[in-house]
Order: structure tokens, then C-alpha cells, then sequence
């Protein structure tokens, strides 16, 4: 199984890349899939996708230290 912060940021990632392609969508002429409060909506859920991965991370790699500390 993967771990959280693995899971996290993929979701951050597929929530931007939808955001990413209703903007595309909108700038080449056509109507966008979302509207303007759905379209903040996903961005506002990828930046705290991305911010809870990073903490996780974060906290992955200060166990692994204290880990390593303890051994020496």
C-alpha cells in the first residue's frame, strides 16, 4: 500500500490537472466544463492536498531521523 503523503500529492496533482484543463478549455474559445466557485473549489482542494503532503513528508523524513540518531 502507498503511503498518505504519496497519496496526497497525487491527488494535488490530478486535482490541478483538472483545474489546469477546465482553464485550457476556457482560454481556447470554448465553455468551460466548471464554473468560477467549482473551478476555486478544486484549486483551494489541490494547494490542501499539496500542503497536507508536504507535512506528512515532513514528518516521514523527521521519524527516519530520529530512526538513524537512535542507532548511532
Amino acid at each position: 500500500m502507498k503511503k498518505p503523503s504519496v497519496v496526497t500529492l497525487l491527488a494535488a496533482a490530478v486535482l490541478f490537472v483538472v483545474f489546469f484543463a477546465n482553464v485550457a478549455i476556457g482560454a481556447a474559445g470554448h465553455k468551460p466544463v466548471f464554473g468560477d466557485i467549482p473551478e476555486m473549489l478544486i484549486l483551494f482542494a489541490s494547494s490542501i492536498c499539496f500542503a497536507i503532503s508536504v507535512l506528512l513528508f515532513e514528518a516521514e523524513d523527521k521519524k527516519s531521523r530520529a530512526q538513524t540518531n537512535d542507532r548511532a
